[in-house]
């Protein structure tokens, strides 16, 4: 006889922080394609323009208008302006179908609440451009909250989002809170909040060996698999 017997854990997770792209949704590149644009748009060209995609592509979890006020240092303006550039293109991509959920991930969502977890959705995007997002995927409703890196101050690898979170979904430790992310800086801010777990998808950005270095606790292929990380299951053979 097979016994499927549930392990115990020190502490339960009450609260699952989900980041969006990359991890429970795909645009197929769509955000750097904007990237590009916004930087050719103000006159980004040559090596230059190569250089600032590498900038974009190392800086993947992260704020879009940081990268912007990174790459065009000095210039309030021309930052502010290759925001919108990218928001306005972006946006006209997601209308368009570029954006795809990771196979499974909306029913992962449910099982995690069907457990009695609450779920925040966090991007690095802003918040209309999240909206936009939520809409075409139909997951409006889907989680507990939604979150931006403008709702909470600051973005990743900051830990204000999960701390904003915890504070708005009455949360009580921030230990009890699982962080789920494709990139370092998913990871990293998990690491400041001082969360319980925090686990690395492979359907996105960073590779196993960056995420694990970044201290994820767990890399799992996708995010379908995370479940399986927060009630692992030991399977006992009786004779």
């Amino acid at each position: 006889m097979t016994l499927h017997l549930r392990s115990a854990h020190e502490r339960e997770t009450r609260l699952a922080v989900l980041d969006m792209n990359g991890t429970t949704m795909t645009d197929g590149g769509a955000a750097e394609r904007a990237v590009e644009r916004a930087l050719q748009e103000r006159g980004v060209q040559g090596a230059r323009l190569d250089d600032a995609l590498v900038r974009s592509r190392r800086s993947a979890g992260l704020d879009r208008s940081e990268l912007f006020a990174t790459i065009f240092a000095g210039d309030v303006g021309a930052a502010h302006a290759a925001s919108r550039t990218f928001s306005t293109a972006y946006d006209a991509m997601i209308a368009d179908g570029a954006i795809r959920p990771i196979p499974g991930a909306e029913d992962t969502v449910h099982v995690l609440r069907d457990h009695g977890l609450k779920v925040c959705l966090v991007t690095g995007f802003g918040r209309h451009t999240q909206n936009s997002i939520l809409e075409a995927l139909g997951w409006m409703g889907l989680a507990d909250l939604s979150l931006c890196s403008e709702d909470a101050g600051r973005g990743r690898p900051y830990p204000d989002m999960i701390l904003t979170a915890v504070l708005a979904l009455d949360v009580e430790d921030v230990r009890d809170v699982a962080v789920v992310g494709d990139t370092v800086a998913d990871i990293t801010s998990g690491r400041r909040a001082g969360v319980g777990a925090a686990f690395g998808v492979l359907t996105g950005a960073n590779t196993e060996d960056e995420l694990r270095a970044a201290e994820a606790d767990a890399v799992v292929p996708s995010i379908v698999d995370v479940p399986g990380l927060l009630w692992p299951v030991r399977t006992t053979v009786l004779s």
